[in-house]
Order: C-alpha cells, then sequence, then structure tokens
C-alpha cells in the first residue's frame, strides 16, 4: 500500500492532477481503493482531494499543527533516537521549530549538561525538565498555532551565539535538493540556526520529499547530515551524494549508494566518546 501512495504522490507531483480511474486503472485497484489512498495522503499534506481525482497540495499553505504532531510519529521518533545518539552530553545545540524537532527534544532529556537555545516553546518546555540542561528560549512574536517564536527580535537573538550543533526541521525539500518551507519569517529564523551552528542536522521524515512549499531555505549542501526514516528518492540521494552530506536512516549499516554511508544512530557509549561520529565524510 505505501509503495502505491508514494507512487500516486509522484504522478501527483508530475501531472499536476490525476483522475481517480485513471489511478484504478494505473494499479490495478478499485477506484475505492484509490479514494483511501488519496484520503491518506490528503491527510498527511501531500496531496490535495478533488472531486474526481487529486491534485498538487498548494505551496502556500501546511498542514495544521495538531495534525502534524501525529502524523508519521513513529518516523519522527525513530528520527529523534538517531539524532539523540550523535549528540554528545555537555554540547551546546540550536533547535527550531517543528513537531520532528519535539520529538528530538524528548529523546534528548537523558543527556548531561546541554546548553540549549530554541525559538520552539514545545522544546523548551520538553527540555526545561532536565536539571542539568541550561535552556535559553529566543525572543520575538509567538506563534499561537504551534508555540514557535518568529520576527526580527528572533534573528538578532540567535545571531549572539555559535554552537556546536543545529537541529532543523523542514516542510519539503525539492529533488534538486532544495530545502522548502511555508513561512518566511521561520525560514529567516531556521537560516540564522543554519549559519551559527558549527554542524547542522536535518531532521525529516519521508513525506517531504518532493513536497511544495514557496520559501527557500537553502540547499541540503549546506547541512552535514540528513536523518530520515527511509531512503530518499534516486533523484534527491544524487543531489546528497554529489553534496557530501551524510544520510541517516534506520536499521542500514552497509552504503546503498555511492556517497555517504547511510548509518544506524549511534549508541550511548558512542555518544559519550570523543569520536564525533556525524563528521562529513567519516
Amino acid at each position: 500500500m505505501r509503495d502505491r501512495q508514494e507512487k500516486i504522490t509522484q504522478l501527483v507531483q508530475s501531472r499536476g492532477f490525476v483522475t481517480i480511474d485513471f489511478l484504478a486503472d494505473e494499479f490495478c485497484v478499485t477506484p475505492q481503493t484509490i479514494r483511501r489512498d488519496i484520503n491518506v495522503l490528503s491527510e498527511m499534506g501531500l496531496v490535495r482531494r478533488y472531486h474526481g481525482g487529486a491534485g498538487m497540495v498548494p505551496s502556500t499553505e501546511n498542514v495544521a499543527y495538531t495534525k502534524r504532531k501525529v502524523l508519521c510519529l513513529k518516523e519522527k521518533q525513530q528520527i529523534a533516537q538517531m539524532v539523540a545518539g550523535h549528540i554528545p552530553d555537555h554540547a551546546s545545540l540550536l533547535i527550531n521549530i517543528g513537531t520532528t524537532t519535539e520529538e528530538i527534544a524528548k529523546a534528548l532529556c537523558d543527556h548531561r549538561g546541554l546548553r540549549v537555545i530554541t525559538n520552539n516553546l514545545h522544546v523548551a518546555a520538553i527540555l526545561s525538565g532536565n536539571k542539568n540542561f541550561e535552556v535559553i528560549v529566543a525572543g520575538g512574536l509567538v506563534r499561537q498555532r504551534d508555540g514557535g517564536i518568529i520576527g526580527p527580535l528572533t534573528i538578532d537573538f540567535i545571531e549572539q551565539f555559535r554552537v556546536d550543533y543545529g537541529i532543523i526541521g523542514i516542510s519539503g525539500i525539492d529533488m534538486d535538493g532544495t530545502l522548502l518551507d511555508f513561512d518566511y519569517r521561520e525560514v529567516r529564523a531556521a537560516r540564522s540556526v543554519m549559519d551559527n551552528s558549527r554542524k547542522v542536522f536535518l531532521a525529516a521524515d519521508h513525506t517531504k520529499f518532493g513536497r511544495n512549499a514557496m520559501v527557500r531555505l537553502g540547499n541540503i549542501a549546506e547541512i552535514d547530515a540528513l536523518y530520515t526514516d527511509q531512503f530518499p528518492p534516486l533523484q534527491l540521494i544524487d543531489a546528497i551524494n554529489l553534496s557530501e552530506v551524510q544520510l541517516h536512516v534506520p536499521e542500514v549499516s552497509d552504503q546503498a549508494t555511492a556517497g555517504p554511508v547511510p548509518e544506524v544512530s549511534a549508541s550511548a557509549e558512542e555518544r559519550n566518546g570523543t569520536e564525533d561520529r556525524a563528521e562529513v565524510g567519516s
């Protein structure tokens, strides 16, 4: 089913609109099955459901925060464990807005001595439960819908720091490696996180591959590692390999492409060691 839904998404992206009858013939299933697939993909924000078919999601609209919190939750938790496994104790971090970064914050709670700067109120609330952490919240305008903090004050605040790791989420990754989001103010804050971090970790589940959004954050070449739950499409893997970005996928230990080796997240013992296993090209 998942393979069929991914192919439906690709067809919508390439054609702009596809009918239920066309998809039923294409996959040799009933129209009712296709309607169920479209409903699932629509809930995930990957296609827009129309009468008689499915079309592309507008680049100006994101899925509501309450829905995003539960979409692909298991996958986000897997991603969070991998990211947390590559963050050593006593590190400094910048963490931006997003439901995936909130899961990462939960996975970091058993670390020691972290210093975290964030423009995400939920991340701050999660991490402040650890008495060994120092959590700093950026100033600015609080978005009521998701607890994100944005605006010029946020950017000015973030730019005062230079941290070990920047952890960011994203709304979409184009096949050429372009990183996309919906709110230009959020993008500017994420850009500041990238610019003021020695290493940048991007956490994005597979639904973000090829997803449409209107604001450009940058290119995948500007990050050090991508943490995701599935291998990206081949075209995006080409862009990842060309940029020598490390690709981390759960339960994958051998090299599947010509580029950096996808690897399983580090154990607690590795995390507390002196070697930084998230180094590009390691």
